[in-house]
């Protein structure tokens, strides 16, 4: 059925000019999220590399800071991401819908997606990935660091409340796992 009045059809494309903002805001987080990982990884392999080479091994302290700043901005990202997603789904979808009566979801690509095959077993691996990025990589420096010769007490408290933390964020990773 075709949109009913002026106020109709103008409320209409107000409600898919936010829909085109919210879907370029999600493209833009998406990719930066993404790229957080894989800055993540080359920032930690330099610290690493450089801790190594030097023989100073508090250095390996960074890569759980690392880790933490942004593992926190690579999760605020994502749930920016998914909130979009469900604000498609269960506000915006709806209203355009009863504005030009459709007889079908709008934008069914949002709720789509969610229930393909293999979703579930995409989205638990992804976890993993995070969870190696951001917890475990950063835990086996801070063992590394344990471990060596040149423990100082000050740094040590430093690392302990740097794995708890880091603890927060994983639980932060896992809780965003069920979404």
């Amino acid at each position: 059925m075709p949109v009913t009045s002026t106020d109709d059809v103008t409320e209409s494309k107000i409600l898919l000019a936010e829909y085109d903002c919210l879907k370029e805001e999600q493209k833009t987080r998406i990719g930066f999220r993404d790229n957080l990982l894989y800055f993540t990884l080359a920032a930690a392999t330099a610290v690493v590399a450089i801790s190594v080479q030097s023989g100073q091994s508090r250095l390996m302290l960074s890569v759980p800071a690392i880790c933490l700043i942004l593992g926190w901005t690579y999760l605020v990202n994502d749930e920016k991401i998914s909130a979009i997603g469900c604000y498609v789904r269960d506000q915006l979808g709806p209203r355009l819908g009863e504005l030009v009566s459709a007889q079908g979801t709008v934008f069914g690509w949002e709720a789509y997606h969610r229930n393909v095959a293999g979703r579930a077993v995409r989205k638990r691996f992804q976890t993993a990935v995070d969870l190696f990025a951001y917890l475990v990589l950063p835990m086996v420096c801070t063992i590394a660091f344990w471990c060596s010769l040149t423990v100082q007490p000050l740094l040590v408290l430093t690392s302990v409340v740097q794995t708890l933390a880091l603890a927060v964020l994983g639980w932060r990773f896992l809780r965003r796992a069920d979404q």
